[in-house]
């Protein structure tokens, strides 16, 4: 990345504190040019809620011919990220050019070179999070990145201030735009997975490799800040139990209807006494349920505090301004900080560091306690109760007992709460009970009860 010859990065003299905010941005693709046009839209409005204007003054861009035709000729070009990150006259790095590796090393740079970093790079922060907030405490600069994790939706802000009265219980939704189109053309026109996802494809949500969004990677991305925000915790997206979409099938889509539910990749994240359950995972929600009416690319985010209660965040879950719109937000509030002291500030991952919590471990799968769905397929409709009462002798809280409409003998199965061991125990035993015909099929439900 960014491998042309480098072109030397020159700015006017250092304004005063008085003057815009400068910012030094990385990336002019589809994030980084939608801020470059609502900065210029709406540049009024922004300045009359910052206090002062916000200006991109240099911009870092492979193609730099491209570049000039988006940015114009006043804005200085260059093609090595470095110089942009450390320049002397750049108050704030935007970083919106993705990946892991390189953006590490040019955000910790304009940490150590004083300036505060803005970024909607979420496998950056999943990755190397606590080591960049570490950095910038020391050095007393703010990293922020709201269009990291639900784009439109303002839930990072939500968690950091709206709700800081609150003990954070749980926070769950739909976090990817992708996977959620993919479910939703599933369910209204009874496609394949395959099928649905080369419409995503033809439409542009899905990239032409997919496998971030489809393989749960990118909402484990999410949740994992999400969690860190929520419970005062360090950022532990290596520890998360991730499950994407691959292997769902339409014929559990079918049947999720039949009980009254709607399948959806959620990201969990439950905070209990014994510590916090992290996953991403294809789940039934009730069809009458908020959540299950999030359709399309659209992201919905539930967050349980013990003192407001149930709270619901909704909005787009891509696109270029919609990013660019909290990668602004952001871009306000560091343009808020002139003259504050960094203990004053609102803390990166909404608890100041001592308050940090970095014995709090996340549970593993089997320890995981929800409701279950279980399709189960029979030699025939007779063995119905006979599945059933099975699981119950197997200490599986079974609520519910159906036979699937409109397919070979299938038994559908809903649980009571239960620990996943104990469910995963029992779908592994069922595979030689003599009335069953093929593998069984184990999804979540989670009801946010």
């Amino acid at each position: 990345m960014y491998r042309d010859p480098v072109q030397s990065l020159e700015l006017p003299e250092a304004p005063s504190a008085l003057c815009p905010l400068r910012v030094g941005m990385i990336g002019i693709g589809t994030v980084g040019a939608g801020t470059f046009r609502v900065l210029a839209r709406n540049q009024a409005a922004i300045a009359g809620r910052a206090g002062r204007g916000i200006e991109v003054v240099a911009v870092c861009a492979r193609n730099l011919a491209r570049a000039v035709g988006i940015v114009g000729k006043n804005v200085a070009l260059t093609n090595d990220p470095i110089q942009v990150a450390t320049h002397p006259d750049v108050d704030v790095l935007v970083e919106v050019a993705g990946g892991t590796g390189p953006a590490r090393d040019w955000v910790l740079a304009a940490i150590r070179a004083g300036k505060h970093v803005v970024t909607a790079n979420k496998a950056l922060l999943a990755v190397h999070g606590n080591e960049i907030f570490a950095a910038a405490r020391a050095h007393g600069v703010a990293v922020a990145y709201e269009g990291a994790v639900a784009v439109s939706i303002p839930v990072v802000k939500a968690l950091r201030e709206g709700l800081t009265a609150n003990r954070i219980e749980w926070v769950a939704g739909i976090i990817n735009g992708t996977t959620n189109f993919i479910l939703s053309k599933m369910r209204d026109e009874g496609v394949g997975f395959a099928e649905a996802l080369a419409q995503a494809q033809a439409l542009g949500y899905a990239e032409a490799d997919p496998s971030f969004d489809i393989e749960g990677t990118d909402a484990a991305h999410k949740i994992a800040l999400l969690a860190a925000n929520a419970f005062g915790m360090p950022v532990r997206f290596a520890d998360a139990q991730v499950e994407g979409i691959t292997a769902l099938q339409g014929l559990d889509v079918a049947c999720a209807e039949q009980l009254g539910f709607r399948i959806k990749l959620l990201g969990v994240a439950k905070r209990r006494d014994d510590g916090v359950e992290l996953r991403v995972q294809p789940a039934l929600v009730p069809a009458a349920h908020l959540l299950a009416q999030v359709n399309g690319s659209m992201n919905g985010i539930l967050v349980k505090g013990d003192a407001a209660g149930v709270t619901m965040y909704y909005g787009a879950g891509a696109g270029s301004e919609q990013t660019a719109s909290a990668v602004i937000a952001d871009l306000v509030d560091v343009a808020r900080l002139a003259g504050t002291q960094p203990a004053q500030r609102v803390p990166h991952l909404g608890f100041h560091a001592h308050a940090v919590d970095a014995s709090l471990a996340v549970l593993p799968r089997a320890a995981v306690r929800t409701r279950h769905y279980l399709r189960v397929p029979v030699h025939a409709t007779r063995h119905v109760e006979d599945v059933g009462a099975w699981l119950a002798a197997q200490q599986v809280p079974v609520r519910q007992v159906a036979l699937a409409q409109g397919a070979d003998p299938q038994v559908l199965v809903l649980t009571d709460i239960a620990e996943q061991a104990a469910v995963d125990l029992a779908v592994r035993a069922l595979g030689a009970h003599p009335a069953v015909a093929g593998p069984t099929v184990a999804l979540r439900v989670e009801t946010f009860e």
